[in-house]
Formats: C-alpha cells, structure tokens, sequence
C-alpha cells in the first residue's frame, strides 16, 4: 500500500469497504450486484479490480471484481483483508461437470469445498490442505435459496487455471492427462468447475475469514438475490453474537 494506506492493487483503504464482500470475477459484473445494494457508490477502478461500496439491513457491504483466475482474486482477496473486510462470497458463472449438474431444474451450484487443479494456492500452502468453505456462509446461501423457491445443490467445483483446457483439451499437448482427470472429476460427483472457488477458501482458512461460493447456471439476478439475502442472514448472526 502507499503512504496514504491505499492498497497497490485495488486502490482501496480501510474504511472504503464493508465486512461484508461479493467477490465476481467480472468488473461489469459489480454494477449489476451493486445495485442490489442501498446507496451504492462507487470507490475505486483499477485493472480487473472494480468496487462499489453500499448497505444491506444499514450494514455496509462492498463489492469487488477479482478478474479471471486464481492469481488476481488472491491479490484482491488479500488486499481486502487488509481493509477490514472478512467474510467473502463469490458470484459467478460456472461449466457443469457431473451427470447431476446437468438437471434441467438446476439453478446453479453453493459450492461447499473445490478440488485445487490449480497452481495459487501452492504458493501458500502444501496440496493436501483441503479447499473448504466457511459452513455458516454455505448455511446462510443454503437456507437463502430454499426461502427464494430457488434449486441449488450443494456440492463441489473444480478451479482450474486454463478455461481452453476444459473446452478445448484436444488442441492440447497435455490432451490425454486433461481428459483423464475430468473424467475423474465427473466420477468424484464435482458440480461445477470455475476459476476462483479454490483460492478463496485456502485463502480464507489461512487469514481467519469466512468464504463461500455460489455459481449460476441460470439466471444471475436470481443467484445475487440469494447471496444479498445469505449476507443479511449473516449480518443478523453476527448481530447476535455481539449483543
């Protein structure tokens, strides 16, 4: 960060951003999330790293695009702990890896833990470490979608570092390992497969922070209700739990 405490990356400083923070990879993605906030405004633009800060139940809550890929969302994710923020869901887009993710009713994935098919998280911790979300987000996002009417299964999502190894593996040299390990993935019941997932919660095992994922299949404004409502349902716990 600069002398004035602005962080290098995001361009933000304690007091910019809320507790509460919805992590989407896409920049544009933040001014459709913010608008599902009270007095949104926006704070800071810089690269892939777009925030907008606002309120849900009076509480601030923040807004943040991580980009494409584990490296980026693990230098928003860091630089957003350093602004005070600590609970952290990721809004997304997600392909469908398992027979079960391909039900027509489906409305997306709450991602519960992913597989680490990705190098980031090497960088912090050995690869045995498990990729887990925080259970009382994954609750509150669980709960969200039931009191919405809405379908989404729990599960498990792979966070892979190459999209066109997913959709193109045949153009790769590494073509057979690629196809050998998806097939392992639809064999092991994983939902979805993403960028992020898995650095957030490594991550957020490591600092202490609460992470959690939702991904959409469907419709998105649907898949941003659901997380405002999990944040309001954890803004009233953690209410209690100061009281």
């Amino acid at each position: 960060m600069n002398d004035s405490g602005v962080q290098y990356h995001i361009k933000c400083k304690k007091g910019d951003v809320g507790r509460y923070v919805f992590l989407p990879g896409d920049p544009f993605r933040t001014d459709l999330i913010a608008s599902f906030l009270d007095e949104p405004q926006l704070i800071a633009h810089n690269r892939e790293h777009k925030t907008w800060t606002g309120y849900l139940n009076g509480i601030k809550v923040s807004v943040t695009s991580t980009g494409m890929g584990c490296p980026s969302a693990a230098i928003a994710m860091e630089e957003l702990i350093k602004c005070g923020a600590d609970t952290f869901i990721r809004i997304g887009t997600a392909g469908k890896v398992c027979d079960r993710a391909f039900d027509p009713e489906l409305d997306g994935v709450i991602v519960n833990a992913a597989v680490r098919d990705e190098g980031t998280t090497l960088h912090y911790v050995p690869a045995e470490y498990p990729a887990v979300a925080n259970r009382h987000v994954v609750k509150a996002l669980s709960e969200s979608a039931k009191e919405l009417g809405l379908n989404y299964m729990e599960g498990i999502t792979q966070s892979k570092d190459s999209f066109y190894g997913q959709h193109r593996p045949e153009t790769m040299p590494a073509h057979q390992r690629l196809n050998e390990r998806w097939d392992a993935w639809k064999r092991g019941n994983v939902l979805c497969s993403e960028m992020e997932s898995s650095v957030l919660f490594v991550l957020g095992s490591i600092r202490q922070c609460r992470p959690g994922a939702i991904m959409s299949f469907k419709d998105m404004n649907k898949t941003i209700e659901v997380a405002c409502l999990a944040v309001k349902k954890l803004i009233m716990a953690d209410e209690k739990k100061e009281d």
